[in-house]
């Protein structure tokens, strides 16, 4: 292989905000309270600190606070700063920013992504023409939420593979038994399967517990220069390797294979950039939306075949805390909170770390896959335990 770019940058620092159903806090407030704790876990200060990146950027749904406005709020220098939702998903920041640092463009850069759709309010517009290109073809037939575009991938899997719904409800349920250890997460109540099938649907296959809980609530990590790592107060977490790839079509609805996503693309490429495989992840925090994304990054990462993810998490003892694939142990978004892709990678760096409390994994984990994102809107991570 040729050098790989992101093994020069570690996570240094992690740190959350408060997180709540309604905090109704502003934004910025719970950036810099997520931004000020992450340095102060990297053992750095805010004079250390040279670099700013963020997704989605100012004016995202139902963000917090642009990287203009934090820059300002912390009155820090910076070499380098960006924000943008055109990326590679959610986790895009981190991976612009672990670029940014091997340039040589900055040393310590705070990445983070803040909601508050538990207490903000969705932007409002009445007429398909204020719209943005694809959605006016998608408002007029009543689809205007992502568990509309994502239920028809899940229904089409059903078909193709035979999926079923007590196969989705591993994954809820699993998420929910994770957070009941989770001191942070939103719902903890226990959750049966009967529990699971009779709650309303949203839409078909998906019910109320096979979608994310919004909250408020930041996450923010330090992306720094592998030198640092002797430095740091924590064991070194490295970036092993990253997937940014899309496919040809940037597209919801008009996928060349409605089984699957660009996550597939995105997936290729990170382990195009590693001699790791599958048989190394110890631990894997992925993205549920809603829960079939949770399968369709299974799939795409070969955890099992493709069209195999119903079988492989049924019955939930393959992705339990002590299964062969420990799944999303701070309970996911689907009973964690919807912290937007950056609640996994806070849990991949701290499971790696053997730092998660009483959710802590058993074997003393040293490599961690991080995947955010669905649609065209996807990226992955591998994250390890010291450097190579």
């Amino acid at each position: 292989m040729t050098r790989i770019a992101e093994r020069d940058t570690i996570i240094s620092g992690i740190g959350q905000s408060e997180i709540g159903r309604r905090l109704y806090r502003s934004g910025l407030d719970l950036t810099i309270e997520a931004a000020l704790r992450a340095v102060d876990d990297a053992g750095l200060t805010l004079d250390d600190i040279d670099g700013i990146s963020t997704y989605p950027g100012s004016g995202g749904t139902f963000g917090g606070a642009g990287g203009a406005e934090l820059h300002d709020a912390l009155r820090i220098n910076l070499n380098w700063r960006d924000g943008a939702s055109e990326t590679s998903g959610q986790l895009g920041a981190v991976h612009k920013a672990a670029l940014a640092v091997s340039a040589g463009l900055a040393k310590h850069i705070i990445v983070y992504r803040t909601v508050i759709e538990g207490s903000g309010r969705a932007a409002q517009s009445s007429r398909a023409t204020g719209l943005p290109p694809a959605m006016r073809y998608l408002v007029p037939f009543g689809a205007a939420s992502a568990a509309n575009w994502i239920a028809c991938y899940a229904q089409r899997h059903m078909y193709e593979y035979g999926t079923t719904r007590e196969q989705l409800g591993a994954i809820a349920i699993n998420a929910r038994t994770n957070a009941a250890l989770n001191p942070n997460a939103i719902y903890t109540d226990p959750m049966t399967m009967d529990d699971y099938l009779s709650v309303r649907m949203v839409s078909s296959p998906f019910g109320l517990y096979d979608c994310d809980a919004p909250c408020d609530g930041s996450t923010a990590v330090i992306v720094s220069h592998r030198d640092f790592a002797a430095d740091s107060p924590h064991p070194a977490i490295q970036i092993n390797a990253m997937g940014t790839a899309i496919g040809p079509r940037p597209s919801w609805d008009q996928f060349d294979d409605l089984t699957t996503m660009p996550i597939r693309d995105s997936a290729a490429s990170l382990w195009r950039r590693t001699e790791l495989t599958t048989v190394d992840v110890d631990t894997a925090q992925l993205y549920d939306g809603f829960s079939w994304l949770t399968m369709a990054w299974i799939e795409a990462l070969g955890f099992c075949g493709r069209g195999e993810g119903g079988p492989f998490v049924e019955g939930g003892s393959r992705i339990a805390p002590d299964g062969e694939l420990p799944l999303n142990t701070w309970g996911g978004q689907l009973s964690g909170g919807r912290l937007h892709g950056f609640g996994f990678l806070h849990e991949g760096v701290l499971q790696l770390r053997h730092d998660a409390g009483a959710r802590q994994i058993g074997g003393e984990p040293e490599v961690a896959m991080v995947a955010a994102g669905g649609g065209p809107e996807v990226g992955c991570m591998l994250l390890t335990r010291g450097l190579s």
